[in-house]
């Protein structure tokens, strides 16, 4: 969930911003027909993922879409192609004099996106976060997402559990400074690993949410770090670049992977023994809420100013028994 320096032109980045989802077509921010749909006057409902093609928002984008559909309300998707506040600030921006009746975000800075989020409220629309969130809690009306301090700290219970009495060092590889989400991950797990007097940390280290980076410090803690026994990956980018690392080094299945959330290739990984464990979250429940919060707040009824959904330990032997948690690549 994943910045970048790069600069598109105006041209390029209002292009992108354009585009629709149609999440049969498992591209969050892109249509399968390539037709933008057509507001229906205050029933627009407008998703702004963190970025786009990523399971996690494909999941949320179908439960979204799903509840929006029973209630009677459009919702259109859309999605950078980065985990970039720049880029996704540019999507809000193009909402222009057309804002939707309401505006389900995942910020992908919580600070850097607040004022994008401002103007989008002062033309009147609703703001529901959904996954992440601005520090700055003025702004939405609510804020859905797992509790990701709990979810840290589950998977320090799990990796515990997998380590057994073993002393040994253990590496947090987090995102970007400044995701709401991934850090909390971190900041539960490092206080829950405090408990277990058998491991140390060997740190947090930040992946600006690219594989290869994670790869890279994986290789450089296994030569740093010889009794390191358990790696605890934030989100999907960071466990696939650590499971590269540790099959770089020959040391799958030597070095315990935890990974946080449920992608085909985090699952595919699971079965092949890649990832000891993977703590999912809900996804689609987090979209099914945030609409349900939205139209709540649009409707005049009572609004529920924090949700959270549930988490999951998934290992391989009880994996097949956890299936429903798994995330979708197209609704």
């Amino acid at each position: 969930m994943k910045p970048s320096k790069t600069i598109l032109t105006a041209g390029a980045l209002l292009s992108a911003a354009a585009l629709l989802t149609a999440c049969g077509g498992g591209q969050v921010g892109q249509s399968g027909s390539g037709d933008a749909a057509k507001p229906v006057g205050g029933k627009k409902l407008a998703l702004i993922a963190g970025v786009q093609a990523e399971p996690f928002y494909i999941s949320m984008q179908c439960g979204a879409e799903a509840e929006a559909k029973k209630s009677g309300y459009e919702l259109n998707t859309q999605a950078p192609q980065k985990f970039d506040a720049a880029m996704q600030t540019t999507i809000v921006n193009a909402l222009g004099s057309n804002p939707p009746a309401a505006l389900l975000i995942a910020p992908t800075d919580a600070q850097a996106m607040l004022a994008p989020m401002q103007q989008v409220k002062s033309r009147g629309s609703k703001i529901i976060e959904v996954d992440t969130a601005l520090k700055d809690t003025s702004v939405a009306e609510s804020s859905i997402s797992s509790d990701n301090a709990e979810g840290g700290k589950l998977a320090a219970q799990t990796l515990a559990k997998l380590v057994g009495d073993k002393p040994g060092s253990v590496l947090v590889l987090d995102t970007i400074a400044g995701t709401s989400t991934t850090n909390a991950r971190a900041k539960g797990f490092e206080d829950e690993l405090k408990t277990h007097p058998n491991l140390k940390s060997a740190g947090i280290q930040f992946t600006q949410n690219e594989p290869d980076q994670a790869a890279s410090k994986v290789t450089a803690a296994l030569s740093s770090t010889p009794d390191l026994v358990g790696i605890f990956a934030t989100n999907l980018n960071t466990g696939e670049g650590a499971a590269t690392g540790l099959r770089n080094a020959n040391k799958v299945g030597k070095v315990n992977l935890v990974g946080f959330d449920a992608s085909p290739s985090e699952v595919d990984g699971l079965k092949k023994g890649e990832y000891q464990a993977l703590i999912a979250q809900d996804p689609a429940s987090i979209g099914q809420q945030g609409v349900q919060q939205a139209i709540a707040a649009l409707e005049g009824k009572p609004v529920t100013r924090d949700l959270t959904a549930q988490l999951h330990s998934i290992t391989k032997t009880d994996m097949d028994a956890n299936a429903r948690y798994f995330y979708k690549q197209q609704c």
